[in-house]
This record gives structure tokens, sequence and C-alpha cells, in this order.
């Protein structure tokens, strides 16, 4: 190991945390030690040049900076404070950035429990879709102070273009939920105008390339709108219609305790929640579509 170099960790190589681990090994100049519970991503981040370990423990004894993209913070507190993890290694790990969706509550009791074991937490979590993670053109939404900011920016900007900082921990989480919130929405909107669109004659593909020449052109409709809904193409391992439900239930825990009345967002948890149990838990969540083509049965 370069001992100039600051010895950093990821865990958690999935659909979005593989790309953007490798573009930190590609791009940072640092070590880079990684662990995931499937041995197949290691393995290709190892060929890269990271060093695969094989376990959390192995990540902490080594890493000082600590990256995190996990499903939930259920498993985020796990790897900081459960058996085996960062926590009860004591290694080196000064500052642990999760770059999951998370909790913003659990978040922030997270951050005071890791600062009582001399570990800095940062929140981090990424916006935009796989092809961006590949790219390293990811929106990072970042709760830390201005000096903690400035010291994981470096790393940071390997993964994302527009990295922002929202102020106090938690507040990345805001940000990011909000933004998953509105994405959401708009697609149930576009779900609703395609199938409208349909019915009356107008074929999809041609409905939504009007739209995105018009005021109704959205980041949205370009994406999961076109390649998705005018496609009917719904793969499995995109953004699976059970994180979606994960994620507009965070927006809706942050709206009750503001005593919001967020009814939009209801209406499409609801669809959300329809869409999941009619069995279609795992493909890419604009699949809502389908319930709304058959009345919502």
């Amino acid at each position: 190991m370069n001992e100039t170099k600051t010895p950093l960790g990821f865990i958690g190589l999935g659909v979005m945390g593989e790309p953007m681990c490798a573009n930190l090994v590609r791009k940072s100049g640092h070590p880079v030690y990684v662990a995931d519970i499937s041995p197949e991503p290691v393995a290709r981040i190892g060929a890269l040049g990271a060093h695969a370990c094989t376990s959390i423990v192995e990540v902490a004894q080594t890493a000082e900076i600590v990256f995190l993209s996990l499903p939930s913070i259920v498993q985020v507190e796990q790897v900081c404070t459960g058996p085996g993890g960062l926590v009860e290694a004591g290694g080196r790990v000064r500052i642990v950035v999760d770059m999951s969706t998370s909790d913003v509550g659990r978040t922030r009791r997270l951050a005071e429990v890791l600062r009582g074991h001399g570990i800095l937490l940062i929140d981090a979590p990424v916006a935009r879709m796989r092809e961006a993670a590949r790219l390293g053109t990811l929106m990072i939404t970042v709760g830390a102070t201005r000096e903690d900011y400035e010291t994981v920016l470096p790393y940071l900007s390997c993964m994302g273009t527009d990295v922002l900082r929202c102020g106090g921990i938690g507040n990345g989480q805001v940000v990011k939920i909000m933004n998953n919130m509105v994405v959401f929405m708009t697609v149930h909107a576009l779900a609703e105008a395609i199938t409208i669109g349909r019915s009356a004659g107008v074929d999809g593909t041609l409905l939504l390339d009007a739209l995105s020449k018009g005021s109704a052109d959205s980041f949205v409709l370009r994406n999961p709108g076109q390649k998705a809904l005018a496609a009917q193409t719904f793969p499995e391992k995109t953004f699976p219609t059970e994180y979606a439900i994960k994620d507009i239930l965070l927006a809706l825990e942050l709206a009750n305790q503001g005593d919001v009345d967020a009814r939009a967002a209801k209406l499409t948890h609801d669809l959300l929640e329809r869409t999941r149990a009619a069995g279609y838990v795992k493909e890419y969540y604009p699949v809502m579509v389908k319930l709304i083509e058959r009345g919502y049965a």
C-alpha cells in the first residue's frame, strides 16, 4: 500500500455500487478495499486494481474512509454497528460516507452513535440512472459541515459531476428523498397519460416523443418514460418496485413529521403497493402502468 495515500473502503457492490466503486478505483489514485456479500462483483472490482476483501472487518482494518452503497438504513446500521461491523472491528475507520438512500431520523441517530466511537458519518446519497453511475456523472447530495464536505469532495467527484452540500447530517437524504418522490409521481402521471393516449388511438412512443418537444418535457419523460413506458420494457435489476416503495415511504414519513398532507404522493404510493401486490416486485417500477391499463384491478 502507498502510505502517502489515504486508504479507502467501499462496501456494497450492487447495481449502483459496483460502477460507482469502479470509478473510485480508476480515478482516485488511492488504494480501495472492497467487500460485498456476493463474491462476483468483488472479483470484478479487484480486476480493476482494488483490494478484494472477504469481510467488513478486513476493510475496517485498513481503510480510513469507507463508502457504503446498500439497500437501506437497516443494512447501513448492520454494517456500521452490528456484529462483525465497522465499530466492532476496531480498525482504522474515521469517516463513513453513506451513499445509500436512508431514513433521515435513523441516519442522524446513527451519526451520534458513531461519533461516540470516534467515527464521523456523512450522508451522500446518489441520484440519476445506472448509466450515470457507470459514467461517473451522478448527482450526489451531501449532509455534512463545510469542512467535512471538502474532505470527501475529491472522492465523491470521482463518482459524480454534481456534488451538492445540502446542510448538516441527514439533509443530503432529505434532498434525495424529495428527488425520488417527484420522479415516482412524474412516472405515475406519464403512465396515466400514455394509457389514456393509447386508449384514444395514439401510439405511445409517438405521444411521449411529442411531449418531449413541448412544455411537458423532463428528464423523467426522456428516461423511464421513453425507455420503459413507451417501450413497454421493465427489466429486473434496474430500480425495482420494492425499492420505489421504500423511498416513497421515506418521503411520506418526512411529510408526516412536517404535518404535510402529501395527497399526490400517497396516490403514487398506493399504486406502487398495488403493483407489488400484483406480483411486479423485482421489475423496474414504471411497470405500475400495467395496473393503470387494467383499471387498478
